[in-house]
């Protein structure tokens, strides 16, 4: 933790404007200063060029000033008090790990702070400053991850507490790759035997045609983000050698009719793709000891107009079952770029807006007579 966390302004806040002022206004503002005992995890607190300043300073519209290991915050006092907590969070967090921030542990902890500041008064706070911590998994290569939000909060505790978990939401929210974590820190750990990834075989839009090679060289394209994800949380000679000896299947779902799945975990990525008949084959695979974990995105259906989305129907069908999970992502819950974040929100909001518009129209038409 910090050396000090010395407040100038507290209790005597300073007049200005500041970072959020209209023209005229006046508002309060303090200056809070934060001095760090080591230089170099200062550095990574702050970012190549800081870069991970410069992200607080517009997600908490306040100023910062980062010299050597001391930073000085001015903003109005609760922004400037958040700011300070999440520089501490994340000086806490390199200091465990070693390692670099990304722009994603930033926003993750900036929402950490707010979460924390929306559940505890100030002063049950102050006494316990790492309080609440979103959950994390853990494996041998990549160590901890925690969640970066409340939803993928929600969705690790999901993933500990229920044999079956259903993820909805738009791409760049981390479901898949969450899940791959997962599932590789339960075999690491020896709570199952095996890792089975299933994927439907849909292109989006396009016909890719005849793919040579062997079934796994076939269904290799529409699992590749699933590699990408397994070589994230594991060396890359443990991947090949589970791929050659079985512990890491690649099974495609047309060929899962007939199976029991037991000690293992299932996941089914995509499932927006799968048909009726496709999700129910599936969900009755589960065998003992095992845990299966579906993800798609309800908004990207590539199936042939007019045949209904398994994943749609199962999550309805499956309400209120218990030993089921379901979380639900929305846009603000993107962890990608900020640009996809955005692009999503636009997407949604122009999808709202046809919506309103056709029951707009139906509206305004004259009963017959």
């Amino acid at each position: 933790m910090p050396a000090s966390d010395g407040l100038s302004g507290r209790g005597a806040p300073l007049r200005g404007r500041g970072p959020a002022a209209r023209v005229g206004e006046i508002v309060e503002t303090v200056d809070v200063s934060l001095t760090f005992d080591d230089n170099r995890l200062a550095s990574l607190v702050f970012g190549q060029y800081d870069q991970n300043v410069a992200h607080i300073e517009r997600r908490l519209a306040v100023t910062a000033t980062a010299l050597g290991n001391h930073l000085v915050v001015k903003g109005p006092p609760d922004a400037a008090e958040k700011a300070r907590k999440v520089f501490e969070r994340l000086y806490a967090r390199v200091k465990a790990s070693g390692t670099a921030l990304t722009l994603g542990d930033v926003d993750g902890a900036i929402q950490e702070t707010t979460l924390q500041g929306n559940l505890f008064p100030s002063a049950e706070v102050s006494a316990e400053p790492d309080r609440p911590h979103f959950d994390q998994i853990a494996t041998r290569k990549r160590g901890a991850v925690r969640a970066r939000n409340a939803a993928q909060d929600t969705y690790i505790k999901l993933l500990r507490n229920h044999e079956l978990v259903f993820a909805e939401g738009p791409a760049g929210t981390g479901k898949t790759w969450l899940a791959v974590g997962y599932a590789v820190s339960l075999l690491e750990q020896g709570h199952v035997e095996r890792l089975i990834l299933s994927r439907p075989a849909v292109e989006a839009g396009e016909r890719l045609g005849f793919l040579p090679g062997d079934m796994r060289e076939k269904v290799d394209p529409y699992l590749r983000p699933i590699y990408d994800a397994l070589y994230d949380f594991m060396e890359a000679r443990h991947v090949d050698r589970s791929l050659q000896t079985g512990v890491i299947e690649i099974a495609p779902l047309a060929f899962m009719r007939g199976r029991t799945l037991t000690n293992a975990v299932v996941l089914l990525d995509e499932a927006q793709n799968t048909t009726s008949m496709q999700m129910k084959m599936f969900l009755t695979r589960l065998g003992e000891n095992s845990r299966m974990i579906i993800t798609g995105d309800p908004s990207q259906v590539d199936l042939p107009p007019g045949q209904k989305s398994g994943l749609v129907e199962a999550v309805n069908i499956l309400d209120g079952v218990e030993g089921i999970g379901r979380v639900t992502f929305r846009d603000v819950d993107v962890v990608r770029h900020d640009l996809v974040r955005r692009i999503v929100t636009a997407y949604e909001t122009a999808a709202h807006g046809e919506g309103d518009a056709d029951r707009s129209s139906m509206s305004r038409r004259r009963p017959l007579s």
